[in-house]
């Protein structure tokens, strides 16, 4: 996507920010994965988790700018949305064992 609205939209700005937010999910999910603690684990994945959110965000930010049409923003932003729901249900899930 990053690579379609810098080449065909000319849109460089919040395209990077997608890029960024987007990569960060799952580069703290990785780091998660290799956590000190419980507490680490956790942490980790609600990190990963307001990246996801931010990543709609800037999906959403792309469509009502008209950069992305609704059958892309459709696909991916439920993608994202699945994905929330996921580390959501880890975290929770994780906190109940620790308590």
């Amino acid at each position: 996507m990053y690579k379609h609205l810098c080449d065909n939209k000319r849109e460089f700005v919040l395209s990077k920010q997608l890029l960024r937010s987007g990569t960060s999910i799952g580069a703290n999910v990785r780091e998660s994965q290799n956590a000190e603690s419980s507490a680490d684990f956790i942490h980790k994945l609600a990190t990963a988790q307001k990246e996801t959110d931010e990543t709609l965000y800037w999906l959403e930010l792309l469509k009502e700018t008209d950069f992305i049409v609704e059958n892309e923003f459709q696909s991916m932003h439920a993608d994202g949305v699945e994905l929330l729901k996921i580390i959501r249900s880890i975290i929770i899930t994780s906190k109940k064992k620790n308590c």
